[in-house]
């Protein structure tokens, strides 16, 4: 079941990156074949298979010898690997078709906003309105998911908070409602997450940055996407509490204090 889940989302995964690539293009993707970027042919059904085509082929098109970009197989294997984590910690409960739909569209969230710096309404939209009904089936009561709401709602409201102070430069207003989609998915490990994403982005954002050219004084522009969606499923998944660094650096003050 590990394996059919993960190969499920591995197909998912390359059905959203076709998704992605023809949204606000004028092309169907419910129709018409899937054409190779380089010299626009047909793909043959050998070049389909998720993972497997890239790696068969060496990374490059069957049609032209074109060298294929690494995202595709790489988004294939995290989603697949993201099914198979949500049916090894949910199960087969009623909350699992939802919180699946959600992951896809979170992924078409991350990767949009990846290629083009903003986050398209309808992905918002269903990925908000699946988090929030499969955050509401994984609710131990209705007082506990009313918690979750309230968490949610304070945590993009923070986020609002940045964009209209800063007016937009220091965040996009999209984010919020991605964090509150986020918060009601993962629950209890929403404040978790929220900590987790700004580690995240602080790491990698420090990283670009020491990465321009000598003298340059331009900042670097980043979509925020990616970090909170690192963040909040990496405390879901793990259930990992920054917050008990904090608890176990104040216990050690009276101790530290006595030995002196």
């Amino acid at each position: 079941m590990i394996v059919g889940f993960f190969i499920f989302g591995a197909v998912v995964a390359s059905f959203v990156g076709v998704l992605v690539a023809r949204l606000n293009t004028g092309q169907g993707f419910l129709t018409g074949r899937s054409c190779c970027d380089a010299c626009g042919k047909p793909l043959a059904l050998c070049s389909l298979v998720p993972i497997v085509s890239y790696f068969v082929f060496r990374g490059r098109a069957l049609c032209c010898g074109a060298r294929l970009s690494f995202y595709a197989p790489l988004t294939e294997f995290l989603l697949g690997s993201l099914f198979a984590l949500a049916y090894l910690n949910l199960g087969f409960v009623s909350a699992l078709p939802f919180f699946l739909l959600s992951l896809s569209a979170l992924l078409a969230l991350v990767l949009y906003d990846l290629a083009h710096q903003i986050l398209p309404k309808s992905f918002l939209v269903a990925f908000v309105l699946t988090s929030a009904v499969a955050g509401f089936l994984l609710s131990y009561s209705l007082e506990t998911f009313l918690y979750s709401l309230a968490a949610a709602f304070l945590i993009a409201a923070s986020l609002a908070l940045i964009h209209f102070v800063s007016r937009g430069r220091a965040m996009g207003l999209a984010d919020a409602p991605l964090v509150f989609g986020l918060a009601l998915l993962v629950g209890p490990a929403a404040l978790s997450g929220f900590v987790f994403s700004f580690w995240i982005g602080a790491v990698i954002g420090i990283a670009l940055l020491l990465r321009r050219p000598a003298g340059s004084r331009m900042g670097v522009e980043v979509p925020f996407a990616p970090y909170l969606a690192a963040g909040f499923l990496l405390a879901y998944f793990t259930q990992w509490n920054p917050f008990i660094f904090v608890v176990a650096s104040s216990s050690t003050i009276p101790i530290v204090l006595g030995l002196h």
